[in-house]
């Protein structure tokens, strides 16, 4: 007991910690202990790419945020020491932070100012953290944070493009990250401490108001609402009116979607298998969607909001690009691909503000591929706690389609056409879901403003709510209220609207801009951001026949 004792309590330094990263070790920071996660990556039910962008980074708020009192508790078996002072974090392995291994007494003679100079440009103020971090070589995949004015970080890509002209879509990323570094508050230390204080804060407060506390009468009503719109369904379904029917069951699916939401975030009753076996009810065996396949991609969204490199949320090539960034056929660290921005991806992009809508209303077909993919390639958890979630997923998947696909479809609808009719609109009627959740993010900023960035900063910057009135809060689900989700992922949503007031506090304290537009002006900036994006595929496309004009000529004059 004493020898594990004072395992926990050895001091590492930020060399000693580099040094371990380096060797592989997945090293996270919470509330000043130092986690080594390795042999808890296999067992995480939220699927190892969410822990993986915390390595080397101070996770405390993040942490607090996404789990429960219970698993931050279990984490503490995973703790190998702890530091001393304010930790600054490293750029992550999986976000293209290289590191160095440990050389005794090498860190006294590199000790660096880790303070970020208040009167620097926004590119050096959006620096990786100071060495021994090192920016990536592959400039494809390169984070704008991969810039930094430290002297003993260098980036030969940086110097290489210093005699190369910007070009258009360059000249707009660099004003996009202007406004934002104007916008937001500073990113020195300071100003970013003081932030995460407030935010803490904040948390203390919504918890003593009792708004984590889930409202189980709100659910009695909503109960009696699923119970309304299902028999709805049978009886038009009885009744031979198939469109009705259709109506009526993706009506019904679409309200659902909001309790696996609840649930998956163990907004509920916050057990962690009860709020699962709930999730996995509602969504695989009525819904047909894994919600195993969702935690895992949703938790990885709440972490890196908004990066076109990281969260799989935007990464919607070739449809959809809220960025000019996918320009250049970026890699995906969650989907371990490229995305190609090829001749589709250039047809679709150029016309996707008038595409947004009717690609959504196919957005459900799309997640059954999704969800098959999670439980049939691996991709959920063989060792933990939800080891077998994934066997009942399966079953709960085998039994939709054998009440929706046999019986419904097959069996209870007479011809192929009344069949596509009464499909096609139980699944079209579900698309303000995706309405929503795109909604609150594609219009927002996809800057990467480095790894100085506090938590709270970061998910007002990526994600804005969605103003609306009082009694229209069934259709939206509470999850019009986003960026107040965001801050506080397991406040259960009947609580969001509450919790507003003390986001909005929060917001004029710490001068961190606020986004909430209306229903309508919302759905107006997110065209408006994706037709902003389709009119520089057009911009891209001159400015690559220019270059390649430019270089004929440059070898005919060579020659």
């Amino acid at each position: 007991m004493a020898a594990k004792s004072s395992r926990k309590d050895r001091i590492w330094s930020r060399g000693e910690i580099e040094g371990l990263i380096a060797e592989g070790r997945k090293i996270v920071i919470f509330d000043g202990q130092v986690i080594k996660t390795d042999l808890w990556l296999p067992f995480h039910p939220g699927g190892e790419k969410s822990v993986l962008h915390m390595v080397g980074r101070d996770a405390t708020d993040e942490i607090r945020a996404l789990h429960s009192p219970e698993a931050q508790k279990y984490m503490q078996k995973y703790a190998i020491g702890r530091i001393e002072g304010r930790w600054v974090n490293f750029l992550p392995p999986i976000q293209g932070g290289h590191f160095r291994p440990y050389v005794p007494g090498q860190e006294e003679c590199e000790e660096l100012d880790l303070e970020i100079d208040d009167t620097a440009s926004f590119s050096s103020r959006s620096t990786v953290a100071p060495s021994p971090v090192f920016d990536p070589a592959d400039t494809t995949t390169r984070h704008p944070s991969a810039t930094s004015s430290v002297s003993s970080v260098s980036s030969l890509s940086d110097v290489a493009s210093a005699d190369v002209k910007p070009n258009p879509i360059d000249r707009q990323l660099d004003a996009e990250r202007s406004s934002d570094f104007i916008k937001y508050p500073s990113l020195d230390l300071a100003s970013q401490d003081r932030i995460i204080a407030k935010y803490r804060e904040l948390d203390a407060r919504i918890r003593a108001a009792g708004l984590y506390d889930c409202p189980y009468g709100s659910y009695g009503i909503e109960g009696c609402r699923y119970t309304f719109l299902f028999v709805s369904f049978l009886v038009a379904l009885h009744y031979s009116h198939y469109a009705i029917a259709g109506l009526f069951l993706g009506m019904c699916w679409h309200q659902l979607v909001f309790t696996v939401h609840d649930s998956g975030h163990m907004g509920v009753t916050h057990r962690f298998h009860i709020d699962s076996c709930i999730g996995i009810f509602i969504a695989d065996f009525l819904g047909g969607l894994s919600v195993g396949w969702w935690k895992r991609n949703h938790n990885v969204h709440h972490i890196v909001t908004n990066s076109p490199e990281h969260d799989p949320d935007i990464e919607h090539i070739p449809f959809f690009a809220i960025s000019t960034r996918f320009f250049g056929s970026l890699r995906s660290s969650y989907y371990d691909r490229v995305m190609p921005f090829d001749a589709i991806a250039k047809w679709f992009i150029s016309k996707q503000d008038w595409l947004y809508y009717p690609i959504l209303t196919f957005g459900r077909f799309n997640l059954y591929r999704l969800s098959w993919e999670y439980l049939l390639l691996g991709q959920a958890p063989k060792k933990g706690p939800a080891w077998w979630h994934r066997y009942l997923e399966i079953l709960g998947q085998v039994f939709f389609w054998v009440w929706y696909g046999y019986f419904v479809v097959y069996k209870s609808i007479p011809t192929g056409w009344d069949r596509f009719v009464f499909v096609m609109i139980s699944h079209m009627v579900t698309s303000p879901v995706h309405v929503q959740i795109t909604l609150s993010h594609f219009a927002m900023s996809t800057t990467d403003m480095g790894v100085h960035e506090s938590f709270a900063q970061k998910m007002l910057r990526t994600t804005m709510d969605v103003d609306c009135p009082t009694w229209l809060d069934f259709f939206h689900g509470g999850l019009q209220f986003q960026a107040v989700h965001h801050l506080f992922p397991r406040i259960p949503r009947h609580n969001l609207r509450k919790a507003q007031k003390y986001v909005k506090e929060f917001c004029a304290d710490t001068g961190i801009p606020y986004a909430i537009y209306g229903f309508g002006q919302g759905n107006k900036e997110v065209i408006g951001r994706l037709g902003e994006v389709a009119k520089q595929v057009r911009v891209f496309e001159e400015c690559r026949k220019v270059c390649a004009q430019e270089l004929l000529e440059g070898h005919a004059h060579a020659e």
